[in-house]
């Protein structure tokens, strides 16, 4: 059967997550005993005693850590992907699950892009809404006639019926006001940190091309769809141009799901904390079976999930 993975983004972590999961599976403890960041990585994932973990330094290590850990555990029981995506910070999970670099490697890097989208977000009074129920051109109108106000763009198309606006704050609150002229039905404020895939976070972009020189990327196992372009890369893309382009420009999901559907995976499997992306897949290609995969029940039971639809399929 083939597999089709996909991996959380920021915004779904919380308390607790992995901790069953380290307690279960010697292949979870391995991956996140071996990650070396400077901050207590179990203390702050597992118990998040000083409420650190929704920030950008913080979320991103601790979520890449957690979605390599249990990549391995699936890998361990013969569960790997055909082809891979994830949303924004989930795309360098994907690309670990590709074999493009290593755990530690993934999580190095982006525990410095946390640092860059940190600093590049400081002193900017910014914004970002999801915007429901809108089409995606009427939606661009309205970022368009608001942007005499500043910078105000479409940062991820999601699925159908769900885009999010981001940019600095009174040009987002006025195009917000325009989509709703134009019949949104809800423009609900993100508690985010920072306008994240915007042109505001270029700084942080220029940093990762600078850190990238280092950085030794294989090519992929299998395909990995990249946020920025919606699809596979092409003959004159590099993966380390990409998430330059990636942090700083829009994330188009939808496509991106719709393109892995395309290359005929008979499932998809969300990994990480939440149910957001198996949302984005019932509402994108709803004849889809997804399954989301973040405790250590899930994992016994997406083994359950697996062999009925590898019984429907024959």
């Amino acid at each position: 059967m083939k597999l089709g993975f996909l991996y959380a983004g920021q915004g779904s972590q919380h308390p607790g997550m992995g901790a069953d999961l380290y307690e279960a599976f010697p292949a979870f403890r391995t991956v996140i005993d071996g990650t070396k960041v400077d901050f207590d990585l179990k203390k702050v994932s597992f118990k998040d005693p000083d409420g650190v973990l929704n920030q950008t330094r913080y979320t991103q290590p601790c979520m890449v850590a957690f979605a390599a850990g249990l990549t391995a555990v699936l890998a361990e029981k013969g569960v790997i992907p055909a082809a891979a995506a994830g949303l924004s910070l989930g795309e360098y999970s994907a690309l670990h699950a590709a074999g493009v670099f290593d755990a530690a490697t993934a999580v190095k890097l982006v525990a410095f892009r946390g640092r860059a989208m940190e600093e590049a977000a400081a002193g900017r009074e910014s914004a970002m809404m999801a915007v429901l129920n809108l089409d995606r051109a009427l939606l661009q109108d309205a970022c368009d006639a608001a942007s005499d106000l500043g910078c105000v763009v479409i940062a991820n198309y999601n699925c159908p019926g769900q885009l999010v606006i981001g940019g600095e704050k009174a040009a987002v609150e006025k195009a917000a006001a325009l989509a709703k002229e134009k019949g949104a039905r809800r423009c609900l404020p993100l508690k985010v940190s920072g306008p994240f895939h915007t042109p505001l976070m270029a700084p942080a972009g220029d940093a990762l091309q600078t850190y990238f020189q280092g950085v030794n990327f294989a090519l992929p196992r299998i395909p990995v769809i990249f946020n920025c372009l919606g699809n596979v890369m092409g003959d004159g893309d590099t993966i380390p141009a990409l998430l330059v382009r990636q942090v700083q420009s829009s994330v188009f999901m939808e496509d991106s799901i719709r393109a892995m559907a395309a290359m005929g995976v008979d499932a998809m499997v969300e990994i990480g904390p939440g149910k957001a992306l198996s949302g984005f897949v019932k509402k994108t290609v709803p004849e889809m079976p997804v399954c989301a995969v973040e405790t250590a029940a899930d994992v016994e039971q997406l083994a359950q999930t697996l062999e009925r639809l590898i019984k429907e399929k024959a």
